[in-house]
């Protein structure tokens, strides 16, 4: 994956060099060639139905360290979500949401992994205080340490100018198949209720071949995925 500059001007690969002799919209021409090209790498390496890229890191799991990696969950299905940063404000709502509901991705053998670009320490420290402070207490799902930024920047959700993750969440199933991505911008939170109900419709459609209308919760109807029998289900409407 290419990278930008950090600080200063934004320059452009040497394919995409703009001369001084050009104008203000052949600069932001090739600079829209840059932010393509860009975006289009990352498309790349993401690809739904195709296996998810593969991560190992060090992690606080229990209260403890330990190294985690994508083939620890074969057989279960893995939510992988992605945050900016330890100690803020958005995050720890997130977090001690999705730790606090485990028993019910449990329930349907699937398991849940926050991660982000702060070590393992600072994981801890964050975990060590309490939730009335901002910290996260008692956790019961495991946080992923990246700090080479090499799992955010390998699911696409890196902001490079800043070292740390948008808010990417990724669902796994159960042969390591990547299912769903979503990545918010940093300001708002993701849904543990949306996560559960897109992780249910995809593990229904697995085993039943069954697709999954708009809204659809457990108990609510299918269709089958044909002309015919998708009629069946716009009687009902």
């Amino acid at each position: 994956m290419q990278t930008r500059p950090v600080s200063g001007k934004e320059a452009a690969p040497p394919s995409l060099a703009v001369t001084s002799g050009e104008t203000e919209l052949g600069e932001n021409k090739e600079k829209d060639e840059w932010e393509k090209t860009s975006f289009s790498q990352i498309i790349n390496m993401l690809k739904l139905a195709q296996k998810a890229p593969e991560f190992k890191g060090m992690a606080v799991v229990n209260g403890e360290f330990k190294t985690i990696q994508l083939s620890d969950f074969k057989g279960k299905y893995l939510v992988l979500f992605f945050y900016p940063l330890d100690f803020t404000f958005v995050c720890p709502t997130e977090i001690t949401a999705f730790s606090d509901r485990m028993e019910e991705f449990k329930k349907i053998n699937c398991e849940v992994v926050a991660c982000s670009t702060d070590s393992h320490y600072s994981h801890l420290a964050w975990i060590n205080t309490p939730r009335k402070q901002g910290g996260l207490g008692e956790m019961k799902i495991p946080l992923l340490a990246d700090k080479t930024l090499k799992i955010a920047s390998d699911y696409g959700c890196l902001k490079e100018d800043e070292g740390i993750s948008f808010r990417g969440l990724f669902i796994i199933d159960e042969k390591g198949v990547l299912r769903q991505i979503t990545i918010n911008d940093l300001p708002v939170g993701r849904s543990v209720d949306e996560t559960l109900r897109l992780v249910q419709a995809f593990q229904f459609t697995d085993e039943h071949g069954e697709v999954c209308p708009v809204g659809w919760k457990p108990g609510s109807n299918t269709m089958k995925p044909d002309p015919k029998g998708s009629k069946e289900y716009f009687k009902q409407m």
